[in-house]
């Protein structure tokens, strides 16, 4: 890196680790997205935050919100909103099968990770999920516990 270029990742592969704990996955599916030239390569760069994101529809199409991507250092004077929304690409039957589930009360779609394909393009894949409970978090816990220690005695 003497040359000041910057390095993009080959597997890009961010997680939204939190979702797991707070979330029941139903189904899951992989989403293509709506960006522009900037975004894809503060993706490329790893530069996403996953976190309190969330995905809603608008007029039957199916926005991702509060999907943080940081400004690309290296672009001209037009920057990217960080957290602007994002239209995600799905197929109508999956459209409107999870538009249809959604509408049920305690479930939320939301993404799990975003990677990159074999074909250098962003993907996102989301769930249709519904909250844990606490009692439901703290054996989740208790269980990666005794997972943990299973694993130590074995070696």
């Amino acid at each position: 890196m003497a040359s000041g270029k910057l390095e993009f990742q080959k597997n890009l592969n961010i997680r939204n680790k939190k979702a797991s704990f707070e979330y029941h996955f139903i189904d899951k599916y992989i989403a293509g997205i709506v960006l522009t030239g900037s975004e894809i390569k503060s993706i490329r760069l790893g530069k996403v935050n996953l976190q309190d994101a969330y995905c809603t529809f608008l007029n039957g199409e199916l926005f991702v919100k509060e999907m943080h991507i940081s400004p690309y250092v290296m672009a001209r004077e037009i920057y990217h909103e960080p957290k602007r929304d994002r239209k995600l690409l799905l197929s109508k039957r999956e459209l409107k099968k999870l538009e249809n589930k959604n509408k049920d009360k305690g479930l939320t779609i939301i993404p799990i990770r975003i990677f990159l394909n074999d074909r250098g393009l962003a993907k996102l894949e989301i769930a249709l999920a519904k909250g844990k409970k606490l009692y439901d978090k703290r054996v989740d816990i208790k269980e990666k516990d005794l997972k943990r220690e299973m694993d130590r005695l074995k070696f």
